[in-house]
């Protein structure tokens, strides 16, 4: 197993863990050995393209799907793997989903009660109220969930996947049928509610953001692969192939040269490259629109060529003497009209990724 993917944690025993799991449907690899390991109370957050085989994961976690290979352990018992098969309902999992597929003809209490039936009467009464007060919808246990807002039906789903005390919580796009402004409110609640609770849980959504905001990591998939699984942090900051820094926001890349330990580009000296000294190397560097600073220049040969204004930032599009393009975000007061020429530099302290084909690297590659 790959070490990268295995938080770091005290505990000895992982919440949850994908050894080598592939899955096929016909002749298309939706998961190809995946590797990942979560610490009890982690929250991971899983992303990629349509089709990159996020929700495959999930449904092979939660027993919706048998893998061809590989093992998946839950709290450290073998769910799936060899000859060992476990049932959903044996798997210790909770799970939300997008629609949040409540029984209508149940009441509130009802729904949360359902996974709970080999419980003792009181014990259950108990239990339902305990979670029901946690997201704050005890007072609401005798609705039906067309009584319901969209927000309030999500912490039901919620509140019923928590209600059996579960390994791992997943929740598949849980938010995504939400307005903008109810998504931000019950996915703060919905974080603050496992954080409270110290539940591991594992997300699937198609929103960088939101991806970025709730996990303790981010596992960003492509192709039934993990590309990477990282802190938000080094997701975006230090991505490790040149997909994950385009789709993990706004990204442009050009053409540099790193030559003893300076590395420069079209617009000029971008930064040192602390360790590569001696070197002579050919490169890609990434540069997202908050990197990249301008000043009015009318002397340069760089000018903008698209404005967008976003409320608090105004994105500008620059287009270098050679046609190749930059973004650069710029504070709502800066606003530089179509035509305006500008030097374009980057801004101080900023480590920019390079690439080497489609690979970050950080050490110097090896002479050919």
């Amino acid at each position: 197993m790959n070490p990268a993917l295995t938080p770091v944690t005290g505990a000895t025993t992982p919440a949850l863990v994908l050894d080598d799991v592939t899955k096929t449907y016909g002749g298309t690899v939706a998961a190809s050995s995946l590797d990942l390991t979560a610490a009890p109370g982690e929250l991971v957050t899983l992303i990629g393209p349509s089709g990159c085989g996020k929700s495959t994961t999930l449904r092979l976690v939660a027993g919706l799907e048998r893998p061809d290979a590989g093992t998946i352990r839950i709290a450290g018992d073998v769910v799936a793997g060899g000859r060992t098969w476990q049932p959903p309902e044996r798997r210790r999992v909770g799970l939300v989903f997008q629609d949040h597929a409540l029984f209508p003809h149940l009441t509130v209490a009802q729904n949360v009660a359902f996974g709970l039936d080999k419980m003792p009467r009181r014990e259950r009464t108990a239990r339902v109220g305990e979670v029901l007060e946690l997201v704050r919808l005890g007072h609401l246990a005798s609705r039906y969930p067309h009584e319901l807002s969209g927000g309030e039906q999500q912490r039901v789903a919620l509140a019923r996947a928590l209600a059996p005390r579960p390994a791992v919580v997943l929740l598949d796009e849980p938010f995504s049928s939400l307005d903008e402004n109810l998504r931000a409110q019950v996915r703060a609640d919905t974080v603050a509610v496992l954080r409270e609770t110290g539940t591991t849980a594992m997300l699937v959504t198609h929103d960088q953001t939101e991806a970025l905001s709730i996990g303790d990591r981010v596992v960003v998939m492509r192709d039934g692969v993990i590309e990477q699984a990282d802190t938000p942090e080094k997701v975006f900051e230090a991505p490790a192939t040149r997909f994950v820094a385009s789709f993990m926001g706004d990204a442009d890349f050009l053409p540099a040269h790193v030559r003893d330990a300076l590395l420069t580009c079209e617009i000029g000296v971008v930064s040192t490259v602390p360790g590569w000294a001696n070197c002579d190397v050919d490169v890609d560097v990434v540069l997202r629109p908050h990197e990249v600073a301008l000043t009015l220049d009318p002397e340069s040969k760089a000018h903008v060529v698209a404005v967008e204004y976003h409320g608090a930032f105004v994105l500008h599009t620059v287009q270098l003497a050679s046609g190749r393009t930059l973004r650069s975000w710029q504070p709502h007061g800066v606003r530089h009209p179509v035509g305006t020429a500008v030097a374009v530099s980057v801004v101080p302290g900023i480590t920019p990724t390079l690439l080497v084909g489609d690979e970050a690297v950080t050490q110097p590659p090896p002479p050919r």
